[in-house]
Formats: structure tokens, C-alpha cells, sequence
């Protein structure tokens, strides 16, 4: 069973812009961020450990170089990759910084654009219109929000330092200028449970989003939350509840939406449990085995369920206040097709 014949998912997404695989390269901008370096807290979120998704090394060196390193670890080169500025949060510095970083990484030949990470409340009016000026250049660009849940309390509760109005706003500001948005949502945080994550989905759905990321709770080396596993205060979600939850998620969501990603890995040492997420695709595998018994991406948003629709038989639109679907012999008629951003506008 593949994914991708129920979920639309990143990789087709853009083969269907660009006719072939694009990758991903991650990059280290030497970013800082408010909520360690004192600005609106210290300590970070409790969950995070930046180490468990970047070298800290890579901050030393150029974004060229950082590239070139990033190419050669690949086994599966393309011609068409995709700047990722992961680490910390990348919009947090001078505009004329933000503008030298992301442009250094444009001006390499097979860079198509750029996915920039940060945080809702770190998205001033000044580093979209940037983006918003390299995206109606024709480059691909993705701002990806890392919000991770919906609920005030629980924001509070892992310190992340802002709550979901400053999420909406971003998203409206950079929606309204036509940028692409990635939301990043947690699975098993803290005192949450499948209702919440549902509920959380609800509200970015309602918001407007172009794209969803889906983790995992990770419990990392170097993280407040590593103390609390230690002291079997909490524990992550298992692969079944996970799986199951992801699965829903995607159900509930209209098949206009891009997943970037419904699960995540890392690595030993760093990675303290839960111990299948030292593999990603346990739990891809999982989700689809579930998405191909009750229907794929949408199939819970009143489309045809019985049998299962398969993304690529039916595709579902999403506009501001409903969500509808269409059969594909249809789309030409209405003029419809399934371009993120033409939902932004």
C-alpha cells in the first residue's frame, strides 16, 4: 500500500508542478529564539531539543556550503530541491539578515525555493512582503507555522509563549499576501487527547491553511519533558493511538490540503522514546494500512466513503466557510484545480 493513493501529499504536490521529484535540503541560518534567548522566556518549549532535527555545527558554515553538504548525503539526487530553514526560529533577525540568507540560498542553480520555519509570533508584516516578493518572482515558498496545538492551556503548558490569536493573525497577514502556510500540529501533548487534537484541527481548518505537518511527541535528550519521562510523569503516544489519530486527522481534512508529513523520526541518543519513532515510516505504514480500510484524505468531510475513494478518483475543494467534492471529470467545468495558493487569495 502506498500513501500517496490516499493522501495528497507534499511529493506529489510538487512532482505535479514540476513534473519531477523535488527534495528537501535543510538548512542552519544561526537563528536565535525568543523563547530561549530571554526576549519572551528562557528554556525554550519543553519538548524541545533543536539538536533532534539540526546540527549545531552546520550554524559555522555558509547556506552555499550547507547546501553542497546537504546534496551529498542525499542517496536519490534530483535536479529541483527545496531550501528548508529548519533550526530555531527563521524569520527571527534584521530584515537585511533574513533577505541575505534566504537569497543565498535562491541564487544556487537547482534551489526552486524555500520552505522557512518560525514561529507564529515571529512574522512581522516586513518578512512577508520578502517572501511574497520571491514567490511572484516563481519561486516556491512555503512559510511553515509551528503551532501544535490550538488550546491556550495547552500552549501555556509546554511554554511556547504565544497563543492561537497570534497564530490566526500570521496566518491571515501571510494568506492575504498570497503565501503558501504549512501548519506544524503535535500529536500526545501533554493532557491532551484525541478530542483536543480534532478540536485543533477544526480551528486551523476554520482559520485557512494550505498545508499540515503532523508529529509525533518526541521526548528528546536535553528537553524539559525529558526530566518529566524520567520521573514517569508522562509518556508518549504508542504507534496504534498515534497511527489512529493521524489517520482521523487526515480523514477530516479537505484533499485540497498538502500533507508536508504525518509522521516523524529521530535518532539515538537524542531520541528517548517512544522507540518506534526511530523509524518514520512505522508509522506512515500504519496510517495507510488504517486510510485504506476507512477512506482516505476527506472521506469523513461528507464525500463517498463506500467504498474507499482513493485521492487521486475524487478531490476535494475547500473554500472559506465549506467544504465540497468534486469529481474529477468536474474540475475542468468549474475551473478548479488544486493549487494551494489559489485558496490563499
Amino acid at each position: 500500500m502506498n500513501l500517496n493513493n490516499y493522501v495528497y501529499t507534499f511529493g506529489d504536490y510538487l512532482k505535479s508542478i514540476y513534473g519531477k521529484r523535488v527534495r528537501k535540503l535543510t538548512l542552519h541560518g544561526s537563528f536565535s529564539c525568543p523563547n530561549r534567548d530571554g526576549t519572551l522566556g528562557t528554556g525554550g518549549c519543553t519538548y524541545c531539543n533543536v539538536a533532534s532535527f539540526a546540527e549545531e555545527q552546520a550554524a559555522q558554515q555558509s547556506v552555499a556550503d550547507q547546501l553542497l553538504h546537504r546534496r551529498s548525503e542525499l542517496r536519490q539526487k534530483s535536479s529541483h530541491y527545496l531550501a528548508y530553514f529548519q533550526a530555531y526560529t527563521s524569520t527571527y533577525g534584521e530584515i537585511s539578515q533574513l533577505r541575505q540568507l534566504y537569497e543565498s540560498a535562491l541564487a544556487e542553480q537547482d534551489i526552486v525555493g524555500l520552505c522557512v520555519g518560525t514561529r507564529p509570533d515571529c512574522v512581522p508584516d516586513e518578512v512577508l512582503a520578502i517572501l511574497a516578493e520571491y514567490q511572484r518572482q516563481g519561486q516556491e515558498i512555503w512559510l511553515e507555522l509551528g503551532l501544535q496545538s490550538a488550546h491556550d492551556l495547552t500552549l501555556k503548558r509546554i511554554n511556547r509563549g504565544h497563543d492561537f490569536a497570534a497564530y490566526r493573525d500570521a496566518v491571515v497577514r501571510a494568506r492575504r499576501m498570497g503565501i503558501k502556510v504549512c501548519t506544524h500540529l503535535i500529536i500526545g501533548l501533554p493532557k491532551e487527547t484525541r478530542n483536543h487534537h480534532l478540536s485543533t484541527l477544526d480551528k486551523v481548518l476554520d482559520t485557512g491553511v494550505d498545508g499540515i505537518k503532523l508529529h509525533p511527541l518526541h521526548i528528546v535528550e536535553g528537553s524539559l519533558l525529558a526530566k518529566v519521562w524520567r520521573r514517569n510523569k508522562i509518556q508518549p503516544p504508542d504507534l496504534e493511538s498515534y497511527s489512529q489519530t493521524a489517520a482521523e486527522i487526515i480523514r477530516r481534512t479537505p484533499a485540497s490540503t498538502v500533507f508536508h508529513r504525518v509522521s516523524a523520526s529521530a535518532r539515538p541518543p537524542t531520541l528517548l522514546a517512544p522507540q518506534w519513532c526511530e523509524n518514520r515510516w512505522n508509522g506512515m505504514q500504519r496510517i495507510t494500512e488504517i486510510l485504506a480500510e476507512r477512506g482516505g484524505q476527506g472521506s469523513a468531510l461528507n464525500c463517498p466513503t463506500s467504498p474507499p475513494v482513493l485521492f487521486k478518483d475524487s478531490i476535494s475543494y475547500r473554500f472559506p466557510n465549506s467544504a465540497v467534492c468534486l469529481p474529477t471529470d468536474q474540475v475542468s467545468q468549474t475551473g478548479a484545480h488544486r493549487t494551494p495558493s489559489d485558496f490563499a487569495r
